[in-house]
């Protein structure tokens, strides 16, 4: 049990420094998906062979399916390449190099204390996580070693050679641990003491492939539909592919013996320990590969077969929708800190496309002189603005919610730095949103409802000043666009643009002053009640585009990092 939790934990530690580590090339390559069925196969492969888990693969895909950033066609050749993927652990173990165990777990453990670049950091990790690995093996193979002469053992162990228990027990013990590296480890250690042969190690391995899928199964739980479709896709692949194999396990067995390295110089239990290990990952492999080679052709029947077990829901009547929920947060992308992150800025720019809509909506302040018809229009475009500010409230909680569980997950120093930053531009947008629903709107309401009247000499002054006002609304508009825009695509031109609109903004804010001045020495009863109204309005402008010069900053800073 000492060796299984060092085993364990040695897994747990590589997957999580190979996430950090591959982090931006798993992005890239998720990213480079396609409907081509190969690919997916081929990216799936990929993907698994670097975080050593099909299970987090497919739990990935389904943090992708719910975030509507994948469909299900494509999953499915990515679920059959994951399989693929995961025998390269089985791989690794039965290379059996336990010699070398403690040498990695010290020199990993140096690395990883020592080293000032957080990459380097993580391959010492990795290192420290594999040299765990084989450490645990050992301790597994040393303590199981006085059983060959311990007869009920040897009488449990007889009964392996029943295929279907083998295969329930192994996929109840992979339920149980999450890892179906972890049920090959110990069956290549119960191989390399001669307690199985191969064909119960090969079905033995058969059951830890059925196991894994409760991982996807329970990730599922609470899901959209297509998650849900996802998981059953996993399941089925990898029962269909036991149930083909159960009655042909002797001629998986002789193909695995004819690929794996044969020891003649040995005998009895010496030999059974140096080759049956390379033939039970060798069979595993085989047993994938050859699934997916099968099955591949059919990924159109199976997601018809997802489909069909789980059906489309009837949609929510319109009461029962809720104003607006999160697109792109998916929980079972928070154990891959740099896709989570990703995913949480695509939610950000939800939250900046509402804020620039808001803005978009204010109807200029000329409202004030404007027919009734157009009145009409701007109280229903001041009404679509509360709509809009509600669903940026929605919004941002649900963004600093997530943001705030991604803390859990072991940050490095660039990721925790970037956490920090999407978490300061949801908070800008909101303030954002806030300013122009609590002063932009009411100085507008105030306008629309004010009983100024205007002479002739005051209206060609009028017409000059709106131009003035209109322009300067048009540019904190475009500013507040660039820097949702610089965030969205990570573009530091715009950034860099909103920030050389200060001086555009700040002589035209001089031009209204100036206006101002001109006006106040005029006769008029209502210059004092335009003054304020016009001073308002330009000063919130102000804030806005303060508000989002720092999020353009926060772009920019990030950049330079």
């Amino acid at each position: 049990m000492g060796g299984l939790a060092l085993f364990l934990y040695g897994m747990d530690k590589m997957s999580n420094a190979l996430k950090n580590a591959a982090g931006s090339r798993l992005k890239s390559l998720l990213a480079r998906l396609t409907t081509n069925r190969v690919a997916g196969v081929f990216t799936g492969a990929g993907v698994t062979a670097t975080i050593q888990s099909s299970s987090v693969t497919t739990v990935l895909l389904i943090g992708f399916i719910s975030a509507g950033l994948m469909s299900l066609t494509q999953a499915t050749g990515v679920i059959m390449g994951a399989n693929i993927g995961t025998t390269v652990t089985a791989q690794i173990v039965a290379f059996k190099i336990t010699q070398a165990a403690y040498l990695m777990v010290a020199i990993g453990f140096f690395i990883q204390f020592t080293a000032k670049a957080d990459k380097t950091k993580q391959y010492g990790k990795m290192l420290f996580g594999l040299g765990l690995i084989f450490t645990g093996m050992n301790m597994m193979s040393e303590a199981m070693s006085p059983l060959r002469g311990y007869q009920p053992f040897i009488d449990a162990m007889a009964q392996m050679r029943n295929p279907f228990l083998a295969i329930l027990l192994a996929a109840l013990f992979t339920a149980l641990v999450q890892s179906s590296s972890a049920t090959t480890g110990i069956v290549i250690v119960l191989a390399g003491q001669g307690f199985i042969s191969l064909e119960s190690g090969i079905a033995l391995a058969m059951g830890a492939n059925v196991g894994t899928c409760v991982t996807a199964l329970l990730a599922a739980i609470g899901e959209s539909r297509e998650a849900k479709q996802t998981a059953s896709v996993h399941i089925l692949f990898n029962i269909i592919g036991v149930f083909i194999w159960l009655p042909m396990i002797s001629t998986l067995s002789d193909w695995s013996v004819a690929l794996s390295p044969i020891h003649p110089n040995l005998t009895g239990v010496e030999r059974l320990g140096a080759e049956l290990p390379r033939q039970i990952a060798n069979a595993n492999t085989l047993f994938n590969v050859v699934n997916t080679l099968i099955m591949l052709p059919f990924v159109g029947g199976f997601v018809w077969l997802a489909k069909k077990i789980i059906p489309k829901t009837p949609k929510p009547t319109i009461s029962e929708r809720p104003i607006v929920a999160p697109k792109y947060l998916s929980k079972e992308l928070l154990m891959t800190p740099d896709i989570a992150m990703n995913q949480a800025q695509l939610e950000i720019g939800r939250v900046g496309r509402r804020v620039c809509n808001m803005m978009n909506a204010l109807p200029p302040l000329t409202s004030k002189l404007a027919t009734q018809q157009e009145q009409s229009a701007a109280v229903e475009a001041l009404g679509k603005i509360e709509t809009l500010e509600q669903q940026v409230d929605i919004l941002h909680g649900h963004i600093l919610f997530y943001l705030g569980r991604l803390r859990k997950e072991p940050l490095s120093q660039v990721q925790s730095d970037r956490q920090i930053m999407l978490i300061s531009v949801t908070d800008q947008l909101e303030s954002i949103a806030d300013l122009i629903e609590d002063t932009l709107v009411p100085i507008m309401d105030k306008s629309l409802h004010a009983e100024i009247s205007i002479s002739p000499e005051m209206q060609s002054t009028l017409d000059e000043m709106q131009s003035t006002l209109d322009e300067i609304q048009d540019k904190v508009t475009h500013a507040l666009l660039d820097s949702v825009n610089a965030i969205r695509r990570g573009d530091t031109q715009r950034a860099k643009r909103v920030l050389n609109t200060k001086r555009t903004l700040n002589a035209l804010l001089d031009k209204v002053l100036a206006h101002q001045a001109e006006r106040l020495v005029e006769h008029n009863p209502n210059r004092l009640q335009l003054f304020s109204i016009e001073m308002e309005w330009t000063e919130s402008l102000k804030r806005v585009y303060t508000v989002t010069k720092r999020i353009a900053k926060l772009h920019l800073r990030e950049k330079e990092t």
